[in-house]
């Protein structure tokens, strides 16, 4: 994964991040530039968005009218501005908006998490950062919830975090999401649930006062989005999966291109080969391989640590940790076509 690490946002433009270190971590944390050794010590709230350049930024509104007296303006336009985290004294402008945005600091976004799980002490801190230039602020929390399946046999394990994020342009609501994470790759699994909801969101129009209980509600935090969630991994557990099984699942997926543009066949190929590998050779599968589990298991595995990133690398991150709604997507179509297929 070294090829995917990223300097932080004042050099690359992309991501400034601080995590929590430890044995085993989600897909994203290996963008990290600053990390806490979780052997020493656990960071507070405030410390780890120092570490992330995430405080004071003091974000606002300024109207584009005082900037440019000599025109009419038609409509009430205002810029996005925050202080510099990197250069005191300095100004970035992060987004033109209308007149109904509502701005939301940093320090806000994060007293939100807290709130959403009462503070609960076996509920960690566990990252923190910003994409794009500081237009996306996120931060993860590892919840005390684990789910083994066969713990006799595969003991495969699949951890919770609790992920928060929002946007200072505009593109992106202020989104809390659950997360699932399988331990022995460390791919997310962001999958949709029938009956418990995994995210909830509130428009940039709004603030996010007086949300809380309804978050909660949303997310079920406690016990719904993840009881859904386990029996659903556990049916695909159980469910058998030969080579031919799984030849003809993948085939199916991703059928081999009609006509060879622009290399298509050979990507296919490398394609097939790489979740071939992924299923039954690689040491991350090797304990669920046989099941409808591992078959999701090295789909996912491959969107999460062997795409090719759009912009430059940080839809990687962003995909990874489940702030990006189409690789989300794309997980919800794999497990449906698994499911139908196997």
């Amino acid at each position: 994964m070294s090829n995917l690490a990223h300097k932080s946002e004042v050099e690359k433009g992309e991501v400034s991040f601080a995590l929590v270190d430890s044995r085993q971590k989600p897909a994203w944390h290996s963008f990290a530039n600053h990390v806490w050794d979780a052997d020493v010590e656990t960071p507070t709230i405030q410390q780890i968005m120092d570490s992330a350049k995430l405080s004071n930024w003091n974000v606002r509104l300024e109207p584009v009218a005082d900037l440019v007296p000599t025109y009419n303006m038609v409509s009430d336009s205002y810029l996005v501005v925050r202080d510099n985290p990197y250069n005191d004294g300095e100004k970035d402008v992060l987004a033109t908006v209308g007149s109904r945005y509502k701005e939301v600091q940093n320090e806000d976004l994060f007293a939100f998490a807290q709130n959403l799980h009462d503070s609960n002490p076996d509920v960690k801190v566990d990252s923190a950062g910003s994409l794009k230039g500081g237009r996306v602020v996120f931060g993860t929390w590892s919840i005390p919830n684990t789910l083994v399946l066969d713990p006799k046999g595969a003991n495969d394990q699949t951890n919770l975090y609790l992920v928060i994020y929002t946007s200072h342009d505009g593109s992106v609501a202020v989104q809390t999401a659950i997360t699932p994470v399988r331990v022995r790759c460390q791919n997310t699994l962001n999958f949709a649930m029938k009956r418990a909801k995994q995210s909830f969101k509130i428009r940039h129009t709004q603030t996010v006062d007086g949300k809380i209980a309804a978050a909660r509600e949303a997310l079920g935090l406690s016990v719904a989005y993840f009881d859904e969630f386990s029996k659903q991994a556990q049916t695909l557990f159980e469910t058998k999966v030969d080579d031919a099984k799984f030849s003809k699942i993948i085939n199916t997926m991703y059928p081999k291109p009609e006509l060879d543009k622009k290399g298509s066949i050979k990507k296919w190929e490398n394609k097939v080969l790489l979740l071939d590998e992924l299923y039954h050779n690689s040491n991350t599968n090797a304990n669920i391989k046989g099941t409808a589990w591992g078959v999701v298991n090295a789909l996912t595995e491959r969107l999460d640590y062997f795409r090719t990133a759009r912009k430059g690398g940080d839809s990687l991150m962003a995909g990874a940790s489940g702030f990006d709604p189409v690789i989300t997507a794309e997980k919800n179509k794999i497990v449906k076509q698994v499911l139908a297929l196997a």
